[in-house]
């Protein structure tokens, strides 16, 4: 899969890095206009925000439209983000009450990334390596193979259960199929948030509070239902929640059955507040919109 490689280097004061999202200042700014497509929003420095490819991790801060942060339940999501930093190389890291980092040790971490787009927020889509020795010169294309995910934030966090897989249709089958492994393994070891996860056996919805303190889902499925309590007006009442999925229409590719349908398809609702996936998170690959 050829990617473009970036080199710079990680800086987390004065922003809120999470489990799949961290800062990043290339060596050479420029190098984000080699990128085709939708630009990547930078700062005056030239940092811009990464999305980790291919996972998702438990939300340390979401904002509903018209609604008040909210995050998942913090033991996991929590733990994500402070391995994230560990693994990158920061330590002694502080956080104010809003979750800014205020303090880490050292200043900068130097890495580089792998990536082939940005997303509809202007994030750059990519697989985050940490270390100067990088698999190519920055500024050039590398043919990413699965040896090369192996050394990656991504994979790291799939593997330690610190992460959902959450593929979108960018992402090449060779590498799409590693993250599955990991992520396969790390549940059968019952590693991480895996024990305590509730997306295909079910969670009660009584609530954002379910959201924030208990239920352990799916981040697209929890920001879902975030965004519909909000709607809702207060009533706690998921009888209306597929619909909305449906008006929603986040598309996407069922593995197993090679079907494009839509994300009300594979969830479910029963006696008005429960709520699961019927297919795993591995088994759906999104459509980017």
């Amino acid at each position: 899969m050829p990617m473009l490689l970036i080199k710079g280097a990680y800086r987390i004061v004065g922003a809120s890095p999470d489990g799949d999202s961290v800062r990043f200042y290339p060596d050479d700014p420029g190098q984000w206009d080699l990128l085709p497509g939708r630009k990547v929003r930078r700062n005056k420095a030239g940092g811009a925000q990464l999305r980790l490819d291919g996972i998702d991790s438990l939300e340390t801060h979401y904002r509903p439209p018209h609604g008040p942060e909210l995050h998942q339940p913090a033991p996991f999501a929590d733990r994500a983000a402070a391995a994230l930093l560990d693994w990158l190389g920061f330590a002694d890291v502080e956080r104010g009450a809003n979750g800014i980092v205020t303090r880490g040790r050292p200043d900068s971490v130097p890495g580089y990334v792998l990536t082939r787009n940005a997303d509809i927020h202007g994030r750059c889509v990519a697989l985050a390596g940490r270390g100067g020795e990088a698999p190519g010169p920055g500024g050039g294309f590398v043919t990413v193979t699965t040896e090369h995910l192996r050394e990656t934030a991504n994979h790291h966090q799939l593997g330690e259960g610190l992460a959902y897989p959450t593929f979108y249709r960018n992402l090449f089958v060779d590498l799409r199929q590693e993250l599955t492994a990991a992520a396969q393994q790390a549940r059968q070891g019952g590693q991480g948030l895996w024990p305590r996860d509730q997306t295909e056996s079910g969670a009660k919805v009584e609530g954002r509070s379910t959201l924030t303190d208990s239920a352990v889902l799916l981040p697209k499925l929890f920001r879902r239902l975030a965004d519909y309590l909000q709607l809702n007006d207060g009533d706690p009442s998921l009888d209306g929640f597929r619909a909305y999925l449906g008006q929603r229409d986040d598309r996407l590719f069922i593995l197993s059955t090679g079907q494009w349908t839509g994300f009300d398809t594979v969830v479910e609702v029963t006696n008005g507040d429960t709520v699961r996936l019927n297919r795993p998170a591995e088994d759906l690959v999104f459509d980017e919109k």
